[in-house]
């Protein structure tokens, strides 16, 4: 009994330790917040944007500072004397009329749109880590496909050597399946660089570039079974709810609001001011500290106003011109997503599921040929067997992209789909 018990717990630490290798998708998936360096340059983005919107709020602090001058001047009865000056002013400013304003929604806008950027940024990762980790189980399953056919081509190779000593096949039928078996051989090798490669890939996407995930986790995808609303439903709801459609939009309000602060650099200004000075020469026309109201009117300012308006204007088209080349090209992508979930829950996996329950049956009838010893077909039938099942694999890894991509495009949610299940 103590020694079963020692059995069981040794196997329990022991599958505890290669549960704690193991990566599942869901983990991946969590290392989407993850410091990558594309998430980063979209959040230094945004904290730009954010660090701009505190400065076009900050046109109406109060402000304080020193204002002196060193000189002298000559009195009328021909002395010279110091008339040195040193002031503290402090200004508030009260009325800029549209300048700060509009600056500010400005910014708030150009806040909004670096906030929708990030956002596509973090679902381009989730849909690339999604993408590395199906490579990472499409390549291993093939290198196991590719192993089992070289082991098949090297018994082959190797009977026909002793085959050929006999007498019993030719110079160039040994060649020929030797020739084979070098093939096989090379693609085995090709299919495990494949291996190596594709878990560097997935190590850098999820941010673990110096540790390459072992063992994956073949995920459920239950998702692949939810319903999804037709393209006429889906193309508003994209239109109104894709993160990069909502960023240009927010970059065309910021553009207006720029030009309107631009505009309005040509209106006055009002500010507060008081000042307590000191004086090396007194006169009456001097107060030690003084209060009032400044009043700016600008009367010409060349054409600086204009050349920054007609600046603004060209930014303005060029994003509208974006904005409107993107819908396009949503449209198209909306379209060619849908049309590919329907091949691929139609004829795609219908296909893929006929060719594994045929060689199902050619593996069963392999293997009873084998035990009758009639074939020796038994290893290239296995292979086959796998070589179907990574085709069944490979249409449900590309249904789950164009799931994420198709929700992705939808600003993460999808439409309820009448009749559906909740």
């Amino acid at each position: 009994m103590r020694r079963a018990a020692w059995v069981a717990l040794l196997a329990w630490l022991l599958s505890a330790t290669a549960s704690a290798g193991q990566l599942t998708l869901e983990e991946a998936l969590a290392s989407v917040a993850a410091p990558h360096p594309d998430l980063r340059i979209a959040q230094s983005d945004l904290a730009v944007a954010r660090a701009d919107r505190k400065e076009a709020a900050s046109q109406r602090d109060f402000s304080l500072f020193l204002d002196g001058s060193l000189r002298t001047g000559r009195r009328p009865e021909g002395d010279w004397k110091p008339d040195n000056v040193g002031r503290i002013v402090a200004r508030k400013p009260l009325f800029d009329f549209g300048r700060s304003s509009q600056a500010i929604a400005a910014a708030d806008d150009e806040v909004a749109a670096r906030q929708e950027a990030l956002y596509t940024v973090e679902s381009l990762r989730r849909i690339d880590i999604m993408a590395r980790y199906f490579d990472v189980l499409m390549a291993d399953r093939q290198y196991g496909a590719d192993n089992e056919f070289m082991a098949v081509a090297y018994v082959a190779w190797d009977n026909a050597k002793d085959r050929f000593k006999v007498g019993q096949i030719s110079q160039p039928d040994l060649l020929k399946l030797e020739t084979e078996y070098q093939d096989i051989r090379e693609r085995r090798n090709a299919s495990e660089q494949r291996m190596r490669s594709a878990r560097q890939r997935l190590a850098q996407a999820i941010y673990r570039p110096d540790t390459l995930p072992e063992e994956l986790v073949e995920p459920e995808l239950k998702d692949n079974a939810r319903p999804v609303p037709g393209y006429e439903t889906l193309l508003p709801w994209v239109m109104a709810k894709n993160p990069r459609v909502r960023a240009l939009q927010a970059q065309l309000a910021a553009a207006d609001a720029r030009l309107a602060a631009i505009r309005a650099e040509r209106n006055p200004t009002l500010d507060a001011e008081v000042i307590g000075g000191g004086y090396s020469r007194g006169a009456i026309t001097r107060d030690e500290i003084s209060a009032g109201l400044v009043f700016t009117i600008p009367l010409y300012q060349g054409g600086r106003v204009d050349a920054r308006i007609a600046r603004d204007l060209a930014q303005k088209e060029r994003i509208a011109a974006e904005l409107e080349k993107l819908k396009f090209d949503l449209s198209d992508t909306l379209l060619a997503t849908l049309q590919e979930i329907e091949w691929l829950r139609g004829s795609s996996r219908a296909a893929a599921d006929k060719q594994i329950e045929y060689r199902d049956w050619a593996l069963e009838r392999a293997r009873a040929e084998y035990e009758l010893e009639l074939k020796t077909n038994l290893g290239t039938s296995m292979a086959e067997t796998q070589v179907a099942l990574i085709r069944r694999k490979q249409v449900d890894y590309r249904l789950a992209l164009a799931l994420a991509r198709l929700q992705a495009l939808s600003g993460g949610s999808l439409p309820p789909v009448e009749g559906a299940r909740k």
